[in-house]
């Protein structure tokens, strides 16, 4: 998918956009899944697990649903909501919180219906560009990063079994990259019929990047390496094939995706 500058605009800049899929060095096909739909102003990637290829019915059913649900609230925001409005919140962000539990909604009970899909279930992480800013929404282990003045900083929180061991007591470096289970998700699409959302709000400044990916790039890539890429490449396009490239260079375990956004005057 080619790079696209449009003019969504959020707190006054225009936004340009990239995202790249890759199968990866070792798995045989690909269960992420990203979408970039600029009339939304909404960025999406999904990494799908289960087998017989299921993976990448949950994650495509994750990213449809989502875009299903955007663009019906876009055309009446009257719509009947399936889930209840939280009030300590606004609109924006209860859209984004309601369609990705309507998302969780529709993959567990497809995988309720059929044998072959028991299990699947999907990580999502997004980004909703609105006028005064951006939200994010995750649920799973794929991140959001933010490059900034030549920083970089995660921003979301891994919903993850070894990130949970972390908070609760402090591994050593040694037992991080020992840890048996590194892979299990505490919270993912599908997995129950009701999931919780994280979310926060960003007020993006100029040049900002902000990134999204699966953990098939976050795993093997350092967040130097990350920020180091991202900085040399001023073309999108270019950052996120780098991004992949380096990815593979160092084993490329799993499927690689990201989504790259920069906001620019």
């Amino acid at each position: 998918m080619g790079q696209n500058t449009h003019d969504h605009r959020t707190v006054g800049l225009r936004i340009e956009v990239a995202g790249e899929t890759n199968v990866g060095m070792k798995r045989n096909h690909n269960e992420d899944n990203f979408s970039i739909f600029e009339e939304s102003g909404l960025y999406i990637v999904a990494d799908g697990m289960g087998g017989h290829a299921s993976g990448e019915v949950a994650s495509k059913m994750a990213v449809d649903a989502l875009r299903d649900f955007f663009q019906a609230t876009a055309q009446d925001p009257e719509r009947t909501w399936p889930y209840k409005m939280d009030r300590s919140k606004g609109y924006e962000e209860n859209r984004l919180i309601t369609g990705i539990k309507l998302a969780n909604l529709r993959i567990y009970e497809s995988a309720q219906r059929d044998a072959r899909q028991r299990g699947m279930g999907t990580t999502i992480v997004t980004l909703f560009a609105v006028e005064d800013g951006v939200y994010v929404g995750h649920v799973g282990d794929s991140r959001v990063y933010r490059v900034r003045d030549k920083k970089i900083e995660q921003l979301t929180e891994d919903h993850s079994l070894l990130n949970d061991y972390i908070k609760m007591k402090r591994l050593t470096p040694e037992e991080i990259a020992n840890f048996p289970h590194k892979n299990v998700i505490v919270r993912a699409l599908g997995m129950k019929d009701t999931v919780k959302v994280d979310t926060r709000f960003e007020t993006p400044q100029e040049n900002d990047v902000y990134m999204l990916c699966s953990d098939g790039l976050s795993g093997p890539v350092t967040d130097e390496e990350i920020l180091e890429i991202t900085l040399a490449n001023s073309d999108l396009k270019g950052a996120a094939s780098g991004l992949i490239a380096r990815a593979n260079e160092n084993g490329g375990p799993d499927n690689i995706t990201v989504v790259l956004a920069r906001w620019i005057a």
